[in-house]
């Protein structure tokens, strides 16, 4: 059965909501394949003009600015991502395995089946490893959070750490344990890509090595 997913980005990111128009969506979909070809500190609107064949200004016109357009790519992920955790855990009674398939979701690349939307998400699942830090790492950070941008990725670790809690209802840190998870996918799964000796990965299936590491820091943390 094929079904279609949209999620409702939060306004203040965008000056002109991209799901809106043609348009719109083509140029998150472009920003997105650019910016896995290029990086996002070598990407431009310039750049994305170009691959869109149209013009710089017609781009503002939705985004402000290149770190907007990266928040908003990274807010609907963050939401698909809460949705895969809603759906796919759903059926699990387990809250072990629970969590099993919570380390799964987070290190997999994301399913093609699940939905249909018009995103490469491979891409999009190597932005999330290699720039999403840089959506919150930066100066003004508490005025992009007062209009409560990082909503999706907040309800998403949320969501984890009532997971945390299930497993073990006595243990006193499970927001702080449900970030550090999925934190610790990414720079796990970033390292053995590029700095292989920050981890002690030691065959080809780097995302397999991740989640036997992230499953036996969950027992063990949890135990």
């Amino acid at each position: 059965m094929d079904y279609s997913l949209s999620f409702r980005v939060n306004e203040k990111i965008y000056v002109r909501d991209p799901e809106g128009t043609e348009l719109g969506k083509q140029m998150v979909k472009s920003a997105i394949d650019l910016i896995y070809q290029l990086g996002f500190e070598a990407f431009t609107f310039k750049k994305l003009a170009v691959l869109m064949n149209t013009t710089e200004a017609t781009i503002y016109r939705y985004f402000e600015n290149k770190h907007r357009l990266l928040l908003y790519i990274l807010n609907w992920y963050w939401s698909y991502m809460e949705y895969l955790v809603v759906f796919q855990l759903q059926p699990i009674s387990d809250p072990k395995a629970k969590l099993d398939r919570l380390v799964a979701l987070l290190t997999d690349a994301l399913p093609e089946s699940a939905g249909q939307s018009d995103y490469n998400k491979m891409y999009l699942h190597h932005i999330v490893i290699s720039e999403s830090s840089k959506a919150y790492l930066v100066k003004d950070v508490k005025e992009i959070n007062s209009n409560e941008v990082f909503k999706p990725y907040k309800d998403l670790c949320a969501r984890i750490s009532e997971l945390i809690s299930a497993q073990n209802p006595s243990y006193a840190f499970p927001h702080s344990f449900s970030s550090t998870l999925v934190e610790t996918a990414h720079s796990q799964l970033f390292f053995t890509m590029h700095l292989p000796r920050l981890t002690d990965a030691a065959t080809e299936d780097k995302a397999g090595y991740v989640v036997e590491f992230l499953k036996d820091l969950v027992r063990k943390v949890l135990a």
